[in-house]
């Protein structure tokens, strides 16, 4: 008797692990699955045309150009912003980053007035596209890890949208 209930219990116990394994790869598919439909460009392509760089991004389901790309090194999300005057960076991520908080100032954002931080970003990569020295500002009113790829970045770039992609090119 006692030989016939462990059998079961062993029995049970497999069938746990197997819909708990299975829960699980169900879980890393989806997660995969749903990152891409927030960062469709998480490896944005490069390509040359001539002496130009082209980079082009694909728009997410919300309308938006989400890219993975690189500040000083370290890779990050950017969410391209025409609204935002510079790169806005959330200051939580600033040591990180190798930035450094300069001239303290006020800013407009969509939230309101937030005090923010002057900062410089030594490289700034998207693909293959790398800027050098480009205006950025420490923003401790931004939680998540995301990062406004704002004009300080984008008017040293010639940028088209052509149906749901961004194309951007080195000038």
């Amino acid at each position: 008797m006692t030989e016939k209930h462990d059998n079961n219990s062993a029995a049970k116990w497999m069938v746990a692990l197997a819909w708990i394994c299975g829960l699980g790869l169900l879980a890393f598919v989806f997660s995969d699955l749903l990152d891409k439909q927030v960062n469709p460009n998480s490896t944005p392509e490069s390509q040359r045309i001539g002496s130009q760089t082209e980079v082009r991004l694909k728009q997410n389901r919300q309308g938006h150009y989400v890219t993975t790309g690189f500040i000083n090194g370290e890779e990050v999300i950017f969410l391209v912003d025409t609204g935002a005057t510079d790169v806005a960076v959330p200051a939580h991520l600033a040591n990180k980053l190798q930035l450094k908080a300069g001239r303290e100032g006020l800013a407009s954002t969509a939230n309101g007035t937030v005090r923010i931080s002057e900062s410089i970003i030594d490289t700034l990569r998207v693909g293959d596209i790398v800027l050098r020295n480009v205006d950025a500002n420490l923003n401790p009113g931004m939680k998540d890890d995301h990062i406004l790829l704002g004009m300080s970045v984008l008017r040293q770039l010639e940028f088209t949208q052509r149906g749901d992609w961004l194309i951007l090119r080195t000038l």
